[in-house]
């Protein structure tokens, strides 16, 4: 909130059929809002001084509050009042290509020692062979 200010009274009223948190630091502002054509005014003192919205989460259980009207409205100042979150951002991704490793295959056939007397295929070499 934009402001450090504290309040001793909270509460709601009706005015134009539209009920509303209402704030002050004295009960006798419920003489003004009468006078200004307000109805159903509620308004209670706390026990410390408070910020408009620690105010209004201390009196939302009270049983002077229960009813459907004084809920609304303060789910609607919660609403709001808290700041929304925004979304953390992630960084994104690079747009350089990603490297990947290509495995290397062997197009050499391994080499074995020769074996003396041996072909290729591992007949012996002979001179007399019928071929």
């Amino acid at each position: 909130m934009a402001t450090d200010k504290t309040f001793t009274v909270a509460g709601v009223s009706k005015h134009k059929g539209e009920y509303k948190v209402r704030f002050a630091n004295d009960v006798m502002r419920v003489k003004v809002l009468s006078k200004g054509g307000h109805e159903d005014i509620r308004l209670v003192e706390l026990d410390e001084p408070s910020s408009k919205l620690d105010a209004v989460l201390a009196i939302k259980n009270m049983t002077e509050f229960a009813d459907v009207n004084a809920q609304n409205a303060f789910l609607e100042y919660v609403e709001r009042s808290v700041p929304a979150t925004k979304p953390e951002s992630t960084p994104t991704a690079t747009k350089s290509k990603a490297v990947v490793a290509k495995a290397k295959v062997s197009t050499v056939t391994p080499q074995v020692p020769a074996l003396k007397g041996m072909t290729p295929l591992g007949f012996k070499d002979v001179e007399d062979a019928p071929y």
